[in-house]
């Protein structure tokens, strides 16, 4: 006759599997990197008038990094009262890394990649980074490819759908279906970007650099909410270590003051609205999705940015809307959804096969037994 200890082993063994965790939070995670997108559109568009004006790159970025600390420090006050006692070396060391890998390299490489490639192509470019983060989760072991499965097979299918719709839109033009007229022009040219010319070559491999570090940076955002889960204090120091770093950068390459100096103008519009939301928000965003959904599902709504840029650069730049613009946007935007099914289809199918397990066992666990279930895992 079993115990009171065995009885409640035995039920907790007849309970059906829990939620999996990459199926939590709703529709949320999808809302917040979409909003990451459109403040990353805006911040892409503003970046390159205010760069056209002569903005030095990194005094940009280290001025959008500090005000991001300055913005997201009364949220940390406020939600993480004290947590910031919980910050070790380890914890430091991983942050520090989480701001050169999705800071400092990535949006240095990609305004040099800008200078020498035509903005359309370095846009567009940025849509590698989700099938890099891909290739490289598997790698990690952080993401199971399955093809075998429906799934499994939907996501690569989708990934490779939007990687075809970004190099449609990259390599083909076509017909021109609406050419915008300007409302937002820049001011002045920088001097150092016309004398830098044309370097497509040169440009490329720098768009390829960004596009590794973003994709290494997910995978490290997954080891810092292991070490330090809390995402407020967790940006307030990310931002902090970011300034840092690209002031330490800039300096060496310009000590000018001019080059830091900032006007009343759109310099200064451009680095309050990309540190309070291309900067501060975003990382919130990205690492609340990355904490529900896994580091391979913000990358793939970057591909977004390329077409909220067509839209937006045809009616505030004046760009043309082409035909290969409109069907690699169709093409992108299917390969989201095809890819955002099957993710939605894996925990069913965990589901499936867990429960599937069980029926075929019905062990009846023993007090001690020390066996433990860890195929179930994410």
């Amino acid at each position: 006759m079993p115990d009171a200890d065995d009885k409640e082993l035995a039920a907790q063994a007849t309970r059906p599997p829990p939620e999996s965790s990459a199926n939590s939070g709703g529709w949320k995670p999808a809302l917040g990197v979409v909003l990451s997108e459109v403040f990353n559109t805006g911040t892409i568009l503003l970046s390159k008038v205010a760069i056209d004006w002569g903005t030095f790159v990194f005094s940009l970025l280290f001025y959008r990094s500090i005000l991001g600390a300055v913005f997201t420090l009364p949220f940390a006050l406020f939600f993480e009262s004290g947590k910031w006692k919980d910050l070790d070396k380890r914890a430091l060391g991983w942050l520090f890394l989480n701001a050169l890998a999705g800071y400092s390299s990535p949006m240095s490489l990609y305004y040099y990649g800008l200078r020498d490639t035509a903005a359309s192509y370095a846009v567009i470019f940025a849509s590698l980074t989700p099938l890099v983060t891909f290739v490289l989760s598997i790698l990690l072991g952080m993401e199971k490819l399955r093809l075998g499965s429906k799934e499994g097979s939907s996501k690569v299918t989708g990934v490779l759908v939007c990687f075809g719709g970004a190099l449609l839109i990259s390599l083909y033009k076509g017909k021109v279906l609406l050419l915008g007229r300007a409302i937002v022009r820049a001011g002045q040219e920088d001097p150092n970007v016309a004398a830098a010319g044309p370097h497509h070559l040169r440009g490329t491999l720098l768009l390829l650099g960004n596009c590794m570090s973003y994709a290494c940076w997910y995978p490290i955002q997954v080891k810092v909410l292991g070490v330090y889960p809390w995402k407020h204090w967790s940006s307030v120091v990310t931002c902090s270590f970011g300034g840092l770093q690209t002031f330490a950068i800039g300096i060496i390459m310009r000590r000018d003051k001019l080059a830091w100096q900032i006007g009343w103008n759109i310099q200064l519009l451009t680095i309050v609205y990309s540190a309070a939301l291309g900067t501060a928000a975003k990382y919130w965003l990205n690492l609340y999705a990355v904490e529900k959904r896994g580091p391979v599902y913000p990358p793939m709504f970057s591909t977004l940015s390329a077409v909220f840029i067509i839209i937006l650069g045809t009616l505030l730049l004046g760009e043309s809307l082409t035909v290969g613009s409109l069907l690699g946007s169709s093409l992108v935007l299917s390969g989201l959804y095809i890819y955002l099914y099957g993710k939605a289809k894996e925990p069913q199918a965990k589901t499936t096969t867990s429960g599937s397990r069980d029926k075929e066992l019905q062990v009846w666990p023993t007090r001690g037994s020390t066996s433990q279930d860890t195929a179930s895992g994410p």
